[in-house]
């Protein structure tokens, strides 16, 4: 799209323009020194500390732009662990049996994170895609299931991924016009909840656990507005979750453990984000 079109008519030369021109200059000691660059195409100006406050802003600002573009209105967030494989795949993350044997056993949650979002991506269909895309954090595991779901039915979905220091690339599920690198886990989780109308959480690690929490905190105090936030898998949060235990102890509020609901199968999540919004 031409510039023009985007932003309007302007006598003053664009950006772009500008940026094209300052690469054809010639080449002498002054061209050459790092003084002399535009500053909004310096990255060792960009990646100063000082800059921190307008980098956030640009992480902010650079996927929400893209998805009001694409006239995406709402979202179904799927959190989920990375480490767990599909059905028959290798349990790659297994530090010992033990693990080896929980991961492969919970390769189901691969198969129902999977079957969620492609219930979800062909409720979007009737929406032209602009309400209950799947977003996931791009990576592996739990996140490449539910982008997956969505490719089954042809439909978009969004991958947040973050730099982290092990090497990692996206899944090869997410839609590619819609896969987003951050630095800041906070302007990422932000992204996350924005446009989110149903929350599902899958058995995970610590990234999940951070998830979960920050969005039933922004729930318990009145942040964010009540939305389906769905444990997958019953027996696993019993062990890992004990709201009651909290609720006994004073230290949440009797009742907000009826922020979730738990569930096994994507059918049954399904049914209570159809249920929440009366969707049949």
């Amino acid at each position: 799209m031409n510039p023009e079109d985007k932003a309007g008519w302007t006598p003053l030369p664009h950006s772009h323009e500008d940026l094209e021109r300052a690469k054809a200059v010639p080449d002498t000691p002054q061209t050459r020194a790092r003084a002399y660059r535009l500053a909004w195409d310096d990255a060792d100006f960009m990646t100063r500390q000082e800059l921190r406050p307008v980098r956030l802003q640009l992480e902010l600002l650079k996927p929400e732009m893209t998805l009001l573009e694409r006239g995406i209105r709402s979202t179904v967030v799927l959190f989920g662990g990375a480490r767990i494989p599909e059905p028959g795949g290798p349990a790659w993350a297994a530090k010992n049996e033990t693990q080896r044997k929980n991961l492969e056993a919970a390769a189901r949650y691969y198969g129902e994170a999977r079957q969620f979002a492609r219930l979800c991506s062909e409720y979007s269909a009737s929406t032209y895609y602009r309400e209950f895309v799947v977003v996931t954090g791009g990576g592996p595991g739990v996140m490449e299931a539910g982008n997956r779901g969505a490719a089954d039915c042809g439909a978009p979905s969004i991958g947040l991924n973050i730099v982290l220091p092990h090497e990692q690339a996206p899944n090869a599920y997410v839609t590619p016009e819609l896969c987003f690198n951050f630095h800041y886990f906070a302007i990422r989780k932000m992204h996350f909840i924005m446009r989110a109308k149903a929350v599902a959480i899958f058995p995970g690690g610590f990234g999940t656990m951070d998830e979960l929490f920050e969005t039933l905190t922004l729930i318990q105090t009145g942040r964010m507005e009540r939305v389906p936030v769905i444990l997958f898998g019953k027996e696993f949060w019993k062990r890992a979750v004990d709201l009651d235990y909290l609720a006994e102890q004073g230290t949440i509020s009797p009742g907000d453990q009826n922020i979730i609901d738990a569930v096994d199968t994507a059918d049954e999540a399904w049914g209570i984000v159809s249920d929440f919004y009366q969707l049949r």
